[in-house]
């Protein structure tokens, strides 16, 4: 936590620099061309219809009437909506622990844009328009994001400094993020915890301000997340930990959430524990989680590489190797990443296993367990 704004977006935001750049110091003997074979795209209609969840009454948290969705991993339960002057957008990552959404403020400069675009980004998609995307604004910057996590995931006891409250009802715990920002944690069912965590140089938001999130949040029918691809060749053992839709996944996700990602996905081996988490996975330096291979697709005029329709690119880079596969128009393209170990050889027979749907409609989106 002991970092600034900046620095936490900048690291937010170096697996954008590495679709951007290309990992520009990989050198040229590092480099895979392959022509790929075949389709590479998903007949439309190949998702699975998601079935409808069950659902579990909150129990101990006192005043806790809302009932919650008893989800699967990988599932959506809550939805945009407004508290004060806060505005909380749909959640966009989402694990086998927790779900994270982004958060804005009225007035307040937001950081989820590419890297150096400061050009108006779509609006959310309640309608609702956030706050401006880049430049100076007299409120200051905010980069904040409300993180809900499963039954039993968070463990309170690990914020430290915390101070604890009861909020309308629900125990809390108060906490600030240095060198400038503040947390507030509270729990809004039986032994499940929300956190917003605010990284800002400015008195707002207040946790007064934060804390209107406590009665604001309110559950809605269970979604599976879902992605624009399928993977048709995995090492064994590795097991799907973190998701993006429509973004991302991890905080990259957040840091870009504007960005006009598709989606991505992270596996790993181990897959890291479910309970006793005091924040998302992830190396806090990295925003990466060890010992994990991430595929991402993204609309290839985000790079600056030049994209070579249906073919695949790898390179040797020195923290972790990845390829680039672009779809047989130019027009998307797959990074597979790893920091497994794994070879080149490895890398380019994952990526060249990949069906890209149709990214532009979302009938044909798979649900994480079907997408391997």
């Amino acid at each position: 936590m002991s970092r600034s704004v900046d620095q936490i977006v900048a690291a937010g935001r170096r697996a954008e620099r590495r679709r951007r750049a290309g990992f520009a110091s990989a050198g040229a003997a590092g480099l895979v061309a392959a022509v790929v074979a075949g389709t590479f795209a998903l007949t439309p209609g190949t998702s699975a219809t998601p079935e409808q969840a069950n659902t579990i009454v909150a129990g101990a948290a006192p005043g806790a009437e809302a009932t919650w969705p008893d989800a699967p991993p990988f599932s959506f339960t809550f939805r945009a909506f407004d508290a004060g002057p806060l505005r909380v957008q749909d959640p966009v990552v989402v694990s086998t622990a927790y779900q994270i959404a982004s958060v804005y403020m009225d007035g307040k400069t937001t950081h989820d844009r590419p890297v150096d675009d400061d050009s108006e980004q779509p609006d959310r998609r309640d309608g609702k328009r956030p706050p401006v995307a880049g430049g100076n604004s007299p409120g200051g910057t905010l980069f904040a994001h409300l993180t809900l996590y499963r039954p039993g995931a968070f463990d309170p006891a690990g914020i430290t400094g915390g101070t604890s409250s009861t909020i309308a009802g629900h125990q809390a715990v108060e906490s600030t993020v240095e060198p400038a920002g503040r947390q507030l944690a509270w729990e809004y069912a039986d032994d499940a915890w929300a956190v917003v965590t605010a990284y800002t140089s400015s008195p707002e938001p207040s946790i007064a301000d934060l804390s209107v999130l406590v009665t604001a949040l309110k559950p809605s029918p269970a979604t599976p997340a879902t992605l624009p691809f399928r993977v048709g060749y995995l090492p064994a053992g590795l097991t799907p930990v973190e998701v993006g839709t429509h973004a991302l996944p991890g905080m990259d996700g957040i840091a870009q959430a504007r960005a006009g990602n598709y989606g991505g996905v992270t596996y790993a081996d181990p897959a890291p524990a479910t309970t006793g988490l005091t924040r998302p996975y992830g190396d806090p330096e990295r925003i990466g989680i060890p010992d994990s291979l991430s595929i991402s697709v993204t609309p290839a005029s985000s790079s600056n590489q030049q994209a070579k329709a249906g073919q695949t690119e790898c390179h040797q880079a020195t923290d972790a190797p990845f390829c680039n596969r672009w779809t047989s128009d130019g027009a998307v393209q797959v990074q597979v990443l790893s920091t497994a170990g794994l070879s080149l050889a490895e890398l380019t027979r994952i990526a060249e296993s990949v069906e890209v749907a149709d990214v532009d409609d979302e009938l044909t989106w798979i649900p994480v367990p079907q997408a391997r």
